[in-house]
């Protein structure tokens, strides 16, 4: 426990030093989360160090990842995107706005440039905060979280990783090390609502992809429940609804009742709270008109990918 000092008058807690443990390589960072299971591991910091700074967390150490070369790299293996944990915001919009057009739609929210330059997808992931914006597109494109230790290697879907809120499936001596994505077959979409236009925490937020290859529907719900979540009852409705009314195949104009459908099904999937960015009954509705319009914007993509083709 920390001891007590006089400062101006006041008896105030004496910070404790933090142990600065900075590994060049994966193996020696693996090491070193082995023999310090509590070291906070830290990339871009763009969430570590406003806890810090506001003293809401002080671990006994901090595990910088920032040398180690290829946790910032990506590429493709046989369709699949293998996405270093330390990869930027930034870098996802510039380089993988075509492959992953809702992760870099989601990115393109995230703080401002600088925090996008800083930020990284594995931090957010590891954060496992509900209002994260990297979540809602990574649950609807159906992602793989890499994660290893000194005794191997393993990987959790996207929907089984976050436990509870800012909580995950880490155990104490792992760290992520990349995210697995196989590009949805069709289009993909973000929508996200705050109280501004930008720099903002999400109040809710949506993420919609279509994968016609496989007639299956992703979701991600992000700030609007305890852990980013799927809306699985409204995936089951909509790839049901556009199989039996042949619109996979035609690409024809979608019923306004499906879309409605569509949109109760998201919200009634969301369990949101009352807090001071907003109301659960705001969060709920603003969902249902999310999920109409995000399925409104693809399903115009899909349908104008028909023509270019």
């Amino acid at each position: 426990m920390a001891s007590l000092t006089p400062a101006a008058g006041k008896m105030v807690p004496e910070e404790l030093p933090v142990d600065f443990i900075q590994p060049t390589s994966w193996a020696d960072a693996l090491s070193a989360k082995a023999a310090t299971p509590e070291a906070l591991p830290v990339a871009g910091g763009t969430d570590v160090m406003v806890e810090l700074n506001f003293d809401a967390r002080r671990p006994e150490a901090l595990l910088d990842l920032t040398r180690i070369a290829e946790l910032a790299d990506w590429d493709t293996d046989q369709g699949r995107i293998r996405l270093g944990a330390g990869v930027t915001y930034s870098r996802v919009i510039d380089e993988l706005g075509t492959l992953l057009p809702g992760l870099a739609m989601a990115a393109r929210t995230v703080g401002s440039p600088q925090i996008r330059n800083r930020g990284t997808v594995g931090g957010n992931l590891g954060a496992a905060s509900p209002a994260g914006d990297c979540h809602p597109p990574l649950l609807a494109a159906g992602a793989e979280i890499e994660v290893a230790s000194v005794h191997g290697t393993r990987t959790i879907r996207a929907e089984d990783f976050y436990t509870g809120v800012k909580r995950n499936a880490l155990r104490p001596d792992e760290l992520i090390r990349a995210i697995l994505i196989t590009p949805p077959a069709g289009p993909q979409q973000f929508s996200k609502i705050g109280t501004r236009n930008a720099m903002v925490i999400a109040v809710a937020a949506f993420s919609l992809a279509l994968h016609p290859d496989v007639r299956k529907i992703g979701t991600g719900i992000g700030s609007a429940a305890p852990t980013p979540r799927r809306a699985p009852d409204a995936e089951r409705f909509l790839a049901a609804a556009l199989e039996d009314e042949g619109l996979w195949e035609s690409r024809a104009g979608l019923p306004p009742a499906i879309t409605t459908e569509f949109g109760r099904l998201v919200r009634a999937a969301a369990r949101p709270i009352d807090d001071v960015r907003g109301t659960a009954a705001y969060r709920r509705r603003a969902l249902a008109v999310m999920a109409g319009r995000t399925l409104a914007w693809a399903w115009r993509d899909y349908a104008n990918a028909a023509g270019r083709g």
